[in-house]
């Protein structure tokens, strides 16, 4: 496998926790393999986690949208934010490491993608609203790393808390292939801390690190190849019966 650069987004207040030492495993694990990584430890930079105009500077738009689209343009977002965009770029992956929690993303989390898939960067008219496979971050990969509390038959589709996959589609389709990455099929940890044993979820977590090139992404569909003008599915594209989320990936 080639050297990669990879930005890990990590999320979770309590430093001696499962998840930092998952997130340890998998530094050591890619940076073995030869790889670059970069951390950015939300709770310990004290990120944070709302997106307002103090994001932009000195603004001509009263429109938060807008404004946004100013500042990235200027080059007048705050330094943190920046910063982040700039390990974007640099990244070949981009790794969301988090608990799931009340079925999503951590709060401190949520405000790092409000705050630095701006308007400009992550999507945006200037663009010709290129998003869904096709913008900025395109060509790069990311994967998200998610530990839940509720054991694997609760998150099947039966299970009372609903697919895994339903669960993760608003991140996986709605922020990080909307920015233009592929997804890689994510690292679940199921029933963490009461019943997958820690030697499991080392040995998932490290072949799933060590498999990154050769891992086929989710074959979402692109915004420009598989809907029409108002952006629906284009008539059958999809096998008979399929609806919801699982209409997007064929």
């Amino acid at each position: 496998m080639d050297r990669m650069r990879t930005h890990l987004v990590y999320a979770h207040p309590h430093r001696a926790s499962l998840n930092a030492a998952l997130r340890d495993e998998a530094v050591q694990t890619l940076e073995g393999l030869g790889h670059t990584v970069t951390v950015a430890d939300l709770y310990a930079m004290n990120w944070k986690a709302v997106a307002d105009f103090d994001d932009f500077g000195p603004t001509e738009s009263d429109a938060f949208i807008d404004a946004a689209a100013e500042a990235w343009e200027k080059g007048s977002l705050t330094a943190d934010v920046k910063a982040e965009q700039e390990r974007l770029l640099a990244a070949d992956t981009v790794i969301l490491q988090f608990p799931l929690w009340w079925f999503t993303v951590p709060a401190i989390m949520k405000g790092w993608m409000d705050r630095v898939f701006t308007n400009g960067f992550g999507y945006g008219t200037s663009r010709a609203w290129k998003r869904y496979g096709d913008g900025l971050l395109a060509g790069k990969r990311a994967m998200i790393v998610v530990t839940t509390g509720a054991a694997d038959a609760h998150l099947s589709d039966r299970g009372i808390n609903g697919d895994i996959n339903d669960l993760l589609f608003p991140i996986q389709h709605g922020v990080l292939f909307y920015t233009g990455m592929e997804i890689l099929p994510p690292v679940v940890i199921t029933g963490a801390g009461w019943q997958t044993d820690y030697a499991d979820m080392v040995k998932l977590l490290r072949h799933r690190l060590e498999t990154l090139a050769e891992t086929e992404p989710i074959a979402y569909r692109r915004q420009t190849e598989d809907y029409d003008e108002n952006k629906r599915l284009l008539p059958g594209r999809e096998p008979e019966g399929t609806t919801g989320f699982a209409l997007h990936a064929a």
